[in-house]
């Protein structure tokens, strides 16, 4: 008889102590849960065996990760219903390890232990980043970090990001269907070179230049001289090509350099666009106070950047399981506020700070849109397990943006000369 997906219902209820908000399809082709809602699909017990040994969302993604669990229906829908038991959910029951004193528990745990079969822990997949020395963030680890995240192949990222090649929040003009990611792309890097008031005869640096798209913006349609700087090898090479398709190679050069190496400023102004992320609490000043010292005084530094919200105790911040392990090993978010006292610090004056939320949600459901319908070309690129990987990590966070979970700002800094005159318009933007 078959009868998995039922055991595994009533088990995982046990263990979370509330009903499980989709249905549940077992390798044996039984059924159980609520009708009319997204199926989490297990396709065979190895995916109970992750969960076993990495209670919680790390064995989830493994699961994920190695095709052994799926979704039929809505991904959107069926993480959003999921995301208050595996994310929102206190520590404890977050981690599936309450007290071994409660019968119940331990019960659940047998019935599990049955149904996984072997004891054997499986192998995490091979997309999964070896576990760097948390915050130390020297030049050797974040280059093996952006590694990891970049360097899967251009053609892939062309394929997810689209003709813009700008892996950031876009500035939309309207939802879609009116607006288009790559219309809502260019009015975002336009947006940044109106904030940092970029005209002929000015020099910028772009920090974590990606694939030069900033760059070539800024060149091209404001005539400045530019400087492009990443840790990617491949991001490298594809904007050296790009900038010489445009006949830009005077005005724009790419290097492969940490930020901390430069020193051929002063510079007119900075732009940060998805980089600081990267950079963690341990070295934020240092990041601050190197663009200060690289800045002219009276230049402009745009910092984009994806915040989090902040918690009562910020001792007990830890970064995110899954996307530590399969996305951006060693990237640490912070509190809005956290980066404006940094960046005050380093001496820096914040004349704007503009929340984009929103936007980088319409931006995510464009990108996994490319992707999904992009799936079988995906997978021939880069594997179906990174396929897996981005799909769920783009879907999850255009969620975890829509609800207030995370959020992104462009924070506009001035390095204020002493006189006080930093050039900046009485009135910066008018409100509807």
């Amino acid at each position: 008889m078959a009868d998995a997906a039922p055991r595994l219902k009533g088990i995982l209820e046990q263990l979370i102590g509330t009903p499980l908000p989709v249905r549940v399809r077992a390798w044996d082709g039984s059924e159980a849960g609520p009708p009319d809602t997204p199926t989490l699909v297990v396709r065979n017990r190895r995916a109970l065996r992750h969960l076993l040994w990495k209670p919680g969302e790390l064995g989830l993604a493994r699961a994920w990760v190695a095709g052994d669990l799926a979704v039929e229906g809505d991904l959107y829908t069926a993480l959003d219903r999921l995301s208050g038991l595996i994310w929102e959910r206190d520590e404890e029951t977050r981690t599936l390890t309450r007290s071994l004193r409660d019968p119940g528990f331990r019960s659940a745990v047998r019935g599990l232990l049955a149904l996984a079969g072997s004891p054997l822990p499986p192998a995490p997949p091979p997309e999964e980043a070896r576990r760097l020395r948390r915050g130390l963030h020297t030049r050797h680890s974040d280059r093996r970090a952006i590694s990891h995240h970049y360097d899967v192949g251009n053609d892939f990222y062309e394929l997810v990001l689209g003709p813009s090649m700008v892996y950031s929040c876009a500035y939309w003009p309207a939802p879609p269907p009116r607006g288009t990611l790559e219309q809502a792309q260019h009015d975002k890097l336009e947006l940044v070179a109106r904030k940092l008031a970029l005209e002929p005869g000015r020099r910028l640096l772009d920090v974590g230049c990606g694939w030069g798209s900033m760059a070539v913006h800024a060149a091209r349609d404001h005539g400045v001289d530019v400087v492009g700087v990443t840790l990617s090898q491949e991001q490298a090479a594809y904007a050296r090509k790009r900038v010489a398709d445009e006949g830009l190679t005077d005005r724009i050069e790419i290097r492969v350099q940490d930020y901390r190496d430069v020193t051929d400023g002063p510079y007119d102004a900075i732009s940060s666009i998805g980089m600081a992320e990267h950079v963690g609490s341990r070295r934020y000043l240092e990041y601050a106070t190197a663009l200060h010292r690289l800045l002219k005084p009276g230049g402009r530094l745009l910092n984009h950047q994806i915040a989090r919200r902040p918690q009562r105790d910020e001792t007990t911040y830890r970064v995110d399981d899954f996307i530590d392990a399969y996305v951006f090993p060693d990237g640490e978010l912070a509190p809005l506020g956290s980066t404006v006292t940094l960046l005050e610090r380093a001496g820096f004056e914040v004349r704007d700070v503009e929340s984009i939320r929103e936007h980088y949600a319409l931006t995510l459901r464009g990108w996994v849109a490319n992707l999904e319908s992009g799936w079988s070309r995906a997978v021939a690129l880069t594997g179906p397990g990174r396929a897996r990987v981005w799909q769920l990590y783009m879907a999850a966070s255009a969620l975890a943006f829509e609800r207030n979970r995370i959020g992104v700002n462009q924070v506009l800094a001035v390095r204020t000369p002493e006189s006080g005159a930093c050039a900046l318009p009485l009135r910066s933007r008018t409100w509807n």
